[in-house]
């Protein structure tokens, strides 16, 4: 990932948290809690694409395991995070614009619901087993209903803060590599040219006079 893109992407997943920490998760609602970090993740998967999405999930998903006040294996949400933003990236679309808004609520419920359930399983395979007194059917329900409420205001945005620092970057690139043009053509057009080129013209008026001065001499004789 370039440098642009893990710096924008860390700050956006740094602050998606300390929302969730600080203010998502003492909302005290009914069932699951809005996971504003997944949403972060799926916005970025769906303009950076499926490598830059696992990338992100796995660093986003191990703030969060270390961040308090987590109670679950260190790793665990990070695995279901990777794994979610790997398959949100395969939707990034061709030309990067989205036709419509039901591509992206499509990928939010199946995320949410994906997510809850992947979390779900890997805390069955070590042990952990508080979906099973809270509800599983409940946590699917009340995490697609959260995160669909949530995403109009939080993908879309973060979607076009991505876009811009990707599109910024191209045009820095495109400016550069049109002023090097440019001045060729200049060069070119008015005769300044330096180094190899005004090398070649020096011998090649070298050439010139030693050919000349051999044809003089085999005139003379």
């Amino acid at each position: 990932m370039r440098f642009n893109r893990m710096l924008i992407s860390a700050t956006l997943v740094v602050v998606a948290l300390v929302i969730q920490v600080s203010v998502l998760a003492r909302l005290h609602l009914p069932g699951a809690v809005p996971d504003l970090v997944l949403l972060t993740v799926l916005a970025l998967a769906l303009v950076y694409g499926h490598v830059g999405g696992a990338l992100i999930g796995f660093a986003a998903g191990l703030l969060a395991d270390l961040a308090p006040p987590a109670d679950h294996a260190a790793g665990r949400y990070a695995l279901v995070l990777c794994v979610i933003g790997y398959l949100a990236g395969l939707a990034k679309p061709e030309n990067g614009q989205l036709k419509s808004a039901t591509g992206p609520m499509a990928v939010v419920v199946a995320a949410a619901v994906g997510s809850t359930l992947l979390y779900a399983g890997v805390g069955a395979l070590v042990g952990d087993t508080a979906a099973r007194h809270v509800g599983l059917g409940s946590l699917l329900f009340t995490a697609a209903l959260y995160d669909l409420l949530l995403a109009p205001f939080v993908v879309p945005g973060l979607m076009a803060l991505a876009r811009r620092s990707e599109s910024n970057l191209l045009g820095d690139s495109n400016s550069a590599k049109a002023a090097d043009v440019s001045s060729g053509w200049l060069a070119s057009g008015t005769g300044l040219r330096i180094g190899s080129q005004r090398g070649h013209r020096v011998k090649a008026a070298r050439a010139r006079v030693a050919r000349a001065g051999r044809i003089k001499g085999v005139k003379r004789l």
